[in-house]
């Protein structure tokens, strides 16, 4: 039978929504960086697939109170965060996964404050962490102050993370992709946009680089690939990946 734990809060402007499954190792840094959250006009919803570890007991007894704790098997981390979007009652969706966390106790007051205008999408910047919680540099790709949709045929500028949408025009996740459906999530997202909102330089997301996508890094590309060229054209894309690999060769052997 799955597991539920469920209290109520009203209207919430957050819905902070995260994925675990068999998360016990990574999971608390992500759920103190919640709890030590200044704005509190929040819900924090885990949708777990039936994890086999403590992954739930770390949840309920280390989350923060009123976390919504869903645990039943699934198809995989899109499947899940679909789950999450149903379950959502926050004005903003927030995919905080098991392993990552906010960047400072201040992420969801910077958020709130761009969310004053009613923007569609809320968004930001990333640095990367290791397993020790050390910052081991900002992502190579940097959030544009301003964002649209031909702003990811570059390459997802904006981490999954870091990109707030609001919760009444998210699509669902196209499980047709195992890796990169969050790519296309984003950009379905910014074609339905009409205003977005930068919160500035300073990072909102800690992201731990060993996670799902670090780990399948040749087939999340070939799946980002198929869809830049659904989106933006085969051969323009097909030019723009030159670029990316000359990007990349100049990372590898220069820093």
């Amino acid at each position: 039978m799955p597991y539920y734990i469920h209290e109520f809060m009203e209207s919430p402007l957050f819905s902070i929504i995260t994925i675990t499954y068999n998360a016990q190792e990574v999971l608390r840094p992500t759920l103190a960086s919640v709890r030590g959250q200044s704005f509190r006009n929040f819900e924090h919803i885990i949708i777990d697939g039936a994890s086999r570890d403590d992954t739930v007991s770390i949840a309920r007894n280390e989350g923060i109170e009123g976390i919504k704790i869903f645990s039943e098997p699934d198809r995989g981390l899109y499947d899940a965060m679909n789950k999450g979007i149903a379950r959502a009652t926050g004005r903003y969706l927030i995919f905080l996964n098991a392993g990552d966390s906010f960047a400072a106790t201040n992420a969801l007051s910077r958020l709130a404050e761009a969310a004053k205008d009613n923007p569609d999408i809320i968004y930001g910047q990333t640095q990367l962490v290791d397993a020790e919680r050390i910052v081991v540099g900002m992502r190579h790709l940097s959030a544009p102050r301003m964002l649209t949709a031909d702003s990811f045929k570059h390459g997802m500028l904006v981490c999954h993370q870091a990109f707030v949408a609001r919760r009444e025009m998210v699509p669902q996740y196209d499980l047709s992709y195992r890796f990169s459906a969050d790519y296309d999530w984003c950009v379905r997202c910014l074609k339905l946009s009409k205003c977005n909102a930068y919160v500035g330089d300073a990072p909102l997301i800690s992201y731990l680089t060993d996670g799902l996508t670090d780990r399948n890094h040749s087939a999340s590309l070939r799946e980002r690939y198929h869809i830049m060229c659904h989106y933006y054209g085969t051969i323009p894309t097909m030019l723009r990946h030159i670029g990316f690999a000359l990007r990349h060769a100049k990372r590898k052997f220069f820093g």
